[in-house]
């Protein structure tokens, strides 16, 4: 699997030292938010990444750049695995999409902010990489349509929804009943993508219209918000 570049495109490469401690603040932003939302302390998670709280504003001026960042790193995670999942889909549209979602739910530590549901932003990055991705996920439904491998009525917006869905955390549940109820949650959702189905689906929202949603259109980026 491809792996992702989690430090934004053309961001100036950083000393060792500098680089550490931003990889370290962005590991405890994302457990602090998957944890307790977006509204999260800063100075919570500067004591989890073990840096003092000026160390965090050098590398993040301000809550709202910190979650674009989170935000970025999972876009790109999603879309380099996309990508992958694009050129398998090729020979194995159904195994391709089966491989896509299960790579998300073994990484979605790293997916603390969903695709959907997660916290809003105008960064035009952000955007970009979302249009990339529900434009790479068509593909994969393209191809799976026109082998009659994949119900065509299966849209970028379904497989976005079931990844962010089976990638959200069960905390109260012992990990070896929460991996299991993801598996069969994966297992029931992947038989429904065979275009051997038994009832129609109702319309789906379209990829714009969930971008338009996802904007952020007033207020600041640090309105509490569930993972």
């Amino acid at each position: 699997m491809t792996g992702s570049n989690p430090a934004r495109r053309g961001t100036p490469r950083l000393r060792a030292d500098a680089a550490r401690n931003r990889a370290q603040i962005l590991a405890a932003a994302r457990t602090a938010f998957r944890e307790s939302g977006t509204a999260v302390p800063l100075d919570e998670i500067a004591r989890r990444a073990g840096v003092n709280i000026a160390t965090l504003y050098r590398r993040f001026p301000d809550r709202d750049a910190l979650i674009t960042q989170v935000l970025l790193d999972g876009f790109t995670l999603v879309l380099d695995t996309a990508r992958t999942a694009a050129v398998a889909a090729q020979t194995d549209p159904l195994t391709a999409v089966e491989t896509f979602l299960q790579y998300l739910v073994e990484h979605r530590d790293l997916l603390a902010l969903p695709l959907i549901g997660g916290a809003r932003t105008n960064d035009p990055q952000a955007h970009e990489l979302q249009r990339e991705i529900a434009a790479t996920l068509e593909e994969i439904l393209a191809e799976g349509r026109a082998r009659k491998a994949l119900r065509p009525d299966v849209t970028a917006v379904d497989l976005i929804t079931t990844a962010a869905l089976i990638c959200r955390p069960l905390p109260h549940l012992p990990p070896r009943q929460a991996t299991a109820l993801t598996a069969r949650h994966l297992g029931v959702f992947l038989d429904g993508l065979r275009p051997e189905r038994t009832r129609a689906l109702p319309p789906a929202p379209t990829h714009e219209e969930m971008a338009a949603h996802l904007a952020l259109k007033d207020g600041p980026a640090d309105t509490p918000t569930e993972p």
